[in-house]
């Protein structure tokens, strides 16, 4: 014997609905959508100018997109901002290696050793993080010029390393605080001393907390323009924020290669934070809830 299945009343379709949910979403969504391509205008027709001819940028209305291209502007990117490109990526991956080396165990300290004075010390680290950069640029100045590293990529280094240390350890303390106090108990059960405990155990662990300090040194490294040209505005191994600023001002009537060069300054960092979105969302939010 089969059950009949009594047909559902009208009206009963949408149960539990509330009425013009749907006009809302699309609403919202449609909102989202505009707001996202008036943002990423800019963007585009920074893409846009980076192919288009010289003689075309003056067409009146303008060409918004490139139906005569040219790649004059990448061939001068390749021919004169390599080396600033090269010192960027020198000056980047050392800044992320200087803030893992410091950041990382002092994260673990406060999280895990708690220290006296951890709490005062997490105080000044987000004191640390209001300081314009420009003032701690006059500083590291007059340090620099004392010590003859003036125009260095590790004086750079060291000075966008300041930026990034406070930051990282901010959020390894978070992030290494929600790691269970059993892993490291039965590491130094098992004979494995602090240090050993902190390499083996905590570190592994910890990957979205590094990979989110690793994307956001990097960056800052990359994208500063306050410290290389105060500390290395004179040097022969300058970064390609201030490779960009000298174009402009030796090239202003050639906007397509000055648009070529910020698109390939810009293709490192939109990697990165392509590949890394997933671990720095995990990063940044550890240590928000606790059981």
């Amino acid at each position: 014997m089969t059950a009949r299945t009594e047909p559902r009343p009208p009206g009963l379709a949408h149960y539990g609905r509330k009425p013009g949910t749907s006009a809302r979403q699309y609403t919202k969504t449609g909102l989202g959508l505009i707001f996202t391509a008036i943002m990423l205008f800019p963007v585009y027709w920074m893409i846009n100018v980076s192919f288009t001819k010289d003689t075309d940028l003056r067409a009146d209305p303008p060409h918004f997109f490139p139906y005569d291209g040219t790649l004059e502007g990448y061939r001068a990117v390749i021919e004169q901002q390599m080396p600033y490109l090269g010192t960027s990526l020198i000056v980047g991956l050392g800044t992320v290696a200087l803030t893992l080396l410091l950041s990382a165990p002092a994260g673990f300290a406060l999280a895990k050793l708690r220290p006296k004075g951890g709490g005062a010390l997490s105080f000044v680290l987000l004191i640390a993080q209001m300081i314009p950069g420009i003032i701690m640029a006059m500083g590291f100045y007059a340090i620099y010029l004392r010590l003859g590293v003036l125009n260095t990529i590790p004086g750079l280094i060291l000075a966008d390393s300041t930026i990034a240390v406070p930051f990282g350890v901010l959020i390894f303390t978070a992030f290494m605080s929600g790691i269970p106090d059993e892993l490291i108990n039965a590491a130094m059960i098992d004979g494995a001393s602090t240090w050993r405990t902190f390499v083996s155990v905590i570190l592994p662990v910890s990957r979205n907390a590094i990979v989110t300090v690793s994307l956001f040194a990097f960056l800052w490294a990359w994208s500063d323009f306050v410290f290389a040209t105060t500390l290395d505005g004179g040097g022969d191994a300058q970064p390609i924020t201030l490779g960009i600023y000298h174009y402009i001002g030796n090239n202003n009537q050639q906007w397509n290669a000055i648009m070529a060069t910020a698109v390939v300054a810009s293709i490192p960092a939109t990697l990165l934070l392509i590949l890394a979105q997933r671990y720095v969302a995990a990063g940044v939010t550890a240590g928000a809830v606790k059981d």
